[in-house]
């Protein structure tokens, strides 16, 4: 649409002349993509980008669309059609057109009240049988094309089976996680996922890479990883890890928003190949071998060309895979390097706080579960960056850096997406710096976002422009919503804290939500994880350092190595033992036994015999918490 309209000199002379056009940077304003994707989806029952407005000058949509060609064809209009009528209606019928603007804008503010109830299990077996009758058994994923891999379903179903025992969720699982691999949307070259997938096999992508797609894939792998050990899934997240560190990491430490999927203004041309390409760069015997594995063929995959593939390759195994992962890492490289002097596709080197969460706790996960400082230090930068450069002087985080500037008021996502970041860091290196930023942004979050009176909070802040609405998003779509995030990371920091007071915000959030969960709750999976943490007998464990620094280190690792969603680790030293104690007041009751390291494992405000031995703190966990 941008190709055929808004580039158009006959276009911009219309549009010009009676409208005053607008383009929004949906990335940068995502309040103003809340509210008016909710206008087109009311009015024409449908949504989607490029989303076409055209409203009163007091911003009331009274005509809504997705994509219109320049003229009108194959019975869609046309834009200039379109807007010709539009401006003939406003000429000639103004007030009925104001009527219908302002009728929109009424039905988008009325607002479902909370629900008396809290939401139970039922709804976790709910949106289970629906993943079931969706599952695609032959290619992964649920639905058909176009696919996307919307990692938090998969991590959902990875605590449905921990606390079912249900195989089938965690089949689903691995079977998505490793068609993706296997796909197109993989890239096998340079790591990292696309956007989507365009078929049902996962092998023509959109090839636009998102930070926040690879973020939430990063932890979906890793999660699998922890629960089923197979050390296909800790590469691949090394492989998504490592493209982030190398192609979306700004020189100050943040990460950068996206990499468009067209270079020299074709689709796909940067990461496509033909068989002579590959013949050209590697070993007559090891280019057959490439072509072969990769489905590189003379007719192509892809509009002539070929993307390099396994789903067709015959390795049936995540052991084949891993080795193909292992023995071809040198092939690899030598396309990448050849790859590299192609045109590059646009980088957007935005730098958005709420997304560069997501990746901080992704990247702090990584650290822990594959043992690499280099992730840990990753994170510890870009964290750091936000919270040096993308806050105003009196602390108010802001949403966008770009070119040296910091910008516009942060919206719910980008606190909550920081504060998990934050938690997840705090759960790696135990710095009590890092729950205690948590704890400052929660606090400024419930003050600028809750709706004190009817729950829930807000997507923009109390301090942000007025517009004809204030929506509260709970949708779990691309990405887990602001709401649901915030009610997870209250839950934890309530537990990590005792604190009575955010266990309580969380309690609201589940009742202000429960009918809308109720209704589509495959479509709010990531609040259903904050339910399952809820439901899953949350645990507080606590480990007191003593002299014995290698127990020490061996209870932590084995704690941080286990799936343990429903628990959240203390670590209390004697160098962090007095900052603790301003956030965690009762840190002081947890002492060393007989000078030991030792650990409590707590649960409904009880505490289990303490463990002072790695081996039988294993055994314990095993029995009591069913230790993947």
């Amino acid at each position: 649409m941008e190709r055929e309209s808004f580039e158009d000199e006959e276009v911009a002379r219309l549009l010009n002349h009676y409208f005053v056009a607008i383009k929004v940077d949906r990335e940068e304003r995502p309040d103003l993509d809340h509210i008016y994707m909710s206008v087109c989806q009311a009015m024409t029952g449908q949504g989607g980008w490029p989303l076409t407005i055209i409203m009163t000058p007091d911003q009331n949509a009274f005509f809504a669309g997705t994509y219109f060609p320049k003229e009108s064809r194959y019975g869609r209009p046309g834009l200039m059609t379109i807007l010709k009528q539009v401006a003939n209606k406003w000429s000639t019928d103004r007030q009925t057109v104001e009527n219908v603007g302002e009728q929109v804008t009424s039905l988008l503010q009325e607002e479902d009240p909370a629900s008396e109830e809290m939401p139970t299990e039922a709804v976790l077996s709910a949106a289970f049988s629906q993943f079931q009758a969706r599952f695609d058994k032959v290619y992964g994923g649920f639905g058909s094309a176009p696919k996307f891999p919307t990692p938090h379903n998969l991590m959902f179903l990875l605590r449905y089976n921990r606390g079912h025992k249900d195989p089938t969720a965690l089949a689903m699982v691995e079977k998505t996680l490793v068609s993706m691999f296997k796909g197109g949307i993989y890239d096998h070259l340079g790591g990292g996922f696309a956007r989507y997938s365009t078929d049902q096999e996962w092998l023509a992508p959109h090839f636009e890479k998102m930070l926040y797609d690879n973020a939430m894939l990063g932890m979906a792998y890793l999660e699998a990883y922890q629960v089923t050990g197979d050390p296909l899934y800790a590469e691949i997240a090394k492989q998504v890890f490592n493209y982030v560190s190398r192609e979306m990491t700004s020189p100050e430490g943040g990460f950068y928003s996206a990499q468009d999927a067209d270079s020299e203004g074709v689709e796909g041309k940067f990461y496509v190949w033909s068989r002579r390409e590959i013949e050209e760069t590697l070993e007559p015997a090891e280019a057959q071998c490439f072509n072969q594995l990769y489905n590189i063929t003379e007719k192509g995959n892809f509009e002539g060309s070929s993307i390099p593939n396994l789903i067709w390759s015959g390795l049936n195994t995540n052991r084949d895979l891993l080795e193909v992962l292992r023995d071809w890492d040198k092939p690899r490289e030598k396309l990448y390097r050849v790859r590299d002097t192609r045109v590059h596709p646009h980088l957007d080197d935005k730098v958005l706080t709420s997304w560069n969460g997501l990746m901080i706790a992704a990247l702090a996960k990584g650290a822990r579960l594959l043992g690499n400082p280099a992730y840990r230090e990753a994170a510890a930068r870009a964290a750091g960056f936000i919270w040096q450069r993308m806050r105003t002087p009196e602390g108010r985080l802001l949403a966008r850096y770009r070119d040296g500037e910091a910008a516009l008021l942060g919206y719910l996502d980008d606190y909550a997406f920081l504060t998990w970041g934050l938690i997840e860091l705090y759960q790696t290196t135990f710095e009590p710096g890092y729950l205690d930023q948590a704890l400052w942004l929660t606090g400024q979050m419930v003050d600028l976002f809750f709706d004190p009176q009817a729950g829930g909070f807000f997507f923009s802040g109390r301090d942000a422009e007025r517009l004809i609405s204030r929506p509260k998003e709970l949708y779990d779509g691309a990405i887990p919503s602001g709401n649901s995030a915030a009610t997870l990371n209250l839950l934890r920091l309530s537990h990590l804290t005792g604190r009575q007071d955010l266990a309580d915000l969380a309690e609201r959030q589940f009742r202000r939500f429960a009918r809308e969960v109720k209704q589509a709750p495959t479509g709010c999976t990531f609040f259903l994880t904050a339910l399952q943490f809820v439901l899953g007998a949350p645990k507080e464990i606590v480990v007191v350092g003593g002299p014995e620094e290698a127990n020490t280190r061996a209870m932590l690792g084995y704690l941080q190595d286990s799936f343990l969603p429903e628990a959240v680790i203390l670590y209390s030293s004697p160098e962090s033992e007095n900052l603790l104690r301003e956030m965690v007041p009762h840190i002081g009751q947890y002492r060393p036994m007989e000078g030991r390291p030792t650990v409590y494992i707590c649960e409904n405000h009880a505490c289990k015999p303490p463990v002072t031995d790695p081996a039988e703190l294993q055994q314990v966990l095993q029995s009591r918490c069913n230790i993947n």
